[in-house]
């Protein structure tokens, strides 16, 4: 579906800038966006490199499994469903170590993993289980320490201070994760109650 949007609106601002005359500022923009989304990508591929090797080296440190342990009460009252040792708890804990560091690129197969670990738990169903829910809001807010990609932007497009984005991002984004925590428990009540009064 989203494929027929993109090309919807691609088209229709073809057909529009070859009727108001203004194809040459379109192949402007064309190549021009080439160019920028190429030294985007080179600066995105730098930083990416040097946060997944950081990753590499925690994990290697032992540090990603003390977070880990440190995360998993923690993890385990949000999600009572899933038990202590299933497979889906290491891709939820990855998947969140992950999106502390703003490492979304490096997160998303781990996210991917671990719904299907849910899934699994969930007798392989299409509807969403208790844990799914509470995992897609988790991750959608994703508490970020370090907003590695949004650094790297920045630093593009030489931002005087890369970095000063940090404070705002933590508070930001843990205000996201607290608040879907909550919305998530409120609807996960109101369910309890619908189905206790049928």
């Amino acid at each position: 579906m989203i494929n027929w949007i993109w090309m919807t609106m691609l088209i229709t601002g073809l057909v529009f800038a070859m009727f108001t005359g203004r194809m040459e500022e379109v192949n402007e923009a064309i190549f021009e966006g080439a160019e920028e989304a190429v030294v985007l990508c080179f600066g995105l591929i730098s930083i990416l490199v040097f946060w997944l090797g950081m990753m590499r080296i925690a994990q290697e440190g032992g540090l990603l499994t003390l977070l880990s342990k440190v995360m998993s009460p923690i993890i385990r009252r949000l999600f009572p469903e899933v038990p202590k040792d299933h497979p889906a708890m290491g891709y939820i804990l990855s998947n969140m170590t992950a999106n502390m560091f703003g490492l979304g690129n490096a997160a998303t197969p781990m996210g991917i993993k671990a719904m299907e670990q849910l899934k699994e738990l969930n007798g392989g169903k299409d509807e969403a289980s208790r844990s799914m829910i509470t995992f897609l809001a988790i991750n959608t807010a994703s508490l970020t320490l370090i907003p590695t990609t949004v650094i790297a932007i920045r630093m593009t497009y030489d931002s005087e201070n890369p970095g000063e984005i940090i404070g705002t991002t933590i508070a930001a984004t843990a205000v996201a994760v607290i608040s879907a925590i909550i919305i998530d428990r409120i609807f996960h009540w109101r369910r309890m109650q619908r189905a206790r009064a049928k």
